[in-house]
């Protein structure tokens, strides 16, 4: 998603302008809050073309700020600031371009604003013409280009183009493939506290893609990033408690993580915490609580967790025993290759009736997967 504009009335970028009266009266006021004089000191200068306090003046419509919200008039004013290369302006007229918000939608449009304040150095502008690129949104798909732009605004410090342009190196999109300069913009975007770059970066330590493998490096970002949320970090800090990797085994640790990737849907945690229910490892054993995980996970489709949901309804463990069910979840974890529940399912359709067996086929063939 493209990065919105976040300006508020405060002091001009560029620090005091030659027209120091009534402008900076104006910033005084509005940091006071007193907009509407703020509109008044402004809106003259404006209407004889102080770019400055034009781009101002389109921030008090769109945020409604001693005037009523308007977002077509705040376009009108920040066109006029743009025009005149103001390089906030043209960013900020991008943006809205691109949301349709005051003028229509239009992300040739968007792109032609974006790209006029990137060339004046704008780091988000840079950002947000290289995800245009990378997307193919009002410019043709050109990952060259959209790394490019996100280099430039990288090298400024922009996180998420720091990460961005790690993701390119690390899938060789765009520019050749080096997970080395992949590791080196993740961690620069990571020590920012990007949960996605702290999870790459532990990834590249697990792997030993970059940087030398190493599993306690990897447990340190993967912990950085599931404090903030990250299912896939979550999870990832489940599994090296499950295996011991980088930290002491911890079943009880594993299950913690497990459990708060799991509440946010990933499926594969979901499974593993089913597992651990299962062998009653880091939780007391509970067939039924396994039951509820695996069938959590099996509607989203994962394979694994639909074969050991067939194995319960098949031995009536958390579960009455059910051989159609059993049939039906066995079924469908073959139809994605599992050679286990192939096997499985065959050896149960021996001890069905035809009707069991046409009314499991049945259910399999109808099933869809849950939406998410």
């Amino acid at each position: 998603m493209l990065r919105r504009a976040r300006h508020r009335i405060y002091r001009h970028a560029g620090g005091r302008v030659a027209m120091a009266g009534p402008l900076e009266d104006g910033y005084a006021a509005a940091q006071r809050g007193d907009y509407a004089e703020a509109l008044r000191l402004w809106r003259p200068l404006a209407e004889r073309g102080h770019a400055v306090a034009q781009f101002s003046l389109g921030v008090m419509y769109a945020q409604g700020e001693g005037v009523a919200q308007d977002h077509a008039e705040a376009a009108k004013w920040y066109r006029l600031a743009a025009e005149q290369g103001h390089a906030k302006a043209q960013f900020t007229l991008g943006v809205m371009q691109d949301k349709g918000e005051g003028v229509p939608q239009d992300y040739a449009e968007a792109a032609r604003w974006f790209r006029l304040a990137a060339e004046q150095g704008y780091a988000d502008a840079q950002f947000n013409l290289g995800l245009m690129h990378d997307k193919g949104e009002g410019v043709p798909q050109d990952y060259a280009e959209a790394a490019k732009w996100y280099r430039l605004a990288a090298e400024q410090g922009d996180a998420d183009a720091q990460f961005n342009l790690g993701l390119m190196h690390d899938m060789g999109e765009g520019v050749p493939q080096d997970y080395a300069e992949a590791v080196k913009w993740y961690r620069h975007a990571a020590e920012q506290g990007i949960a996605k770059a702290q999870f790459n970066l532990g990834v590249m330590y697990e792997n030993g893609n970059g940087v030398p493998q190493d599993h306690a490096e990897a447990v340190r970002w993967f912990r950085l990033a599931a404090e903030q949320g990250h299912a896939g970090a979550q999870f990832n800090l489940g599994l090296r408690y499950d295996k011991g990797e980088g930290v002491p085994q911890d079943y009880a640790e594993a299950v913690k993580w497990y459990r708060h990737a799991a509440d946010q849907g990933l499926a594969r945690a979901q499974f593993n915490l089913g597992v651990m229910y299962e062998n009653g490892n880091g939780v007391p054993q509970d067939h039924a609580e396994a039951v509820r995980w695996y069938r959590i996970a099996a509607e989203q489709g994962l394979a694994g967790a639909q074969y050991n949901l067939g194995t319960m309804y098949a031995k009536g463990e958390g579960v009455p025993q059910d051989i159609v069910l059993a049939y039906m979840w066995l079924d469908l974890a073959a139809a994605q290759g599992d050679e286990h529940a192939r096997h499985n399912r065959d050896i149960i359709a021996k001890q069905m009736t035809p009707d069991q067996l046409a009314e499991a086929q049945r259910l399999a063939r109808e099933w869809k997967p849950a939406e998410r």
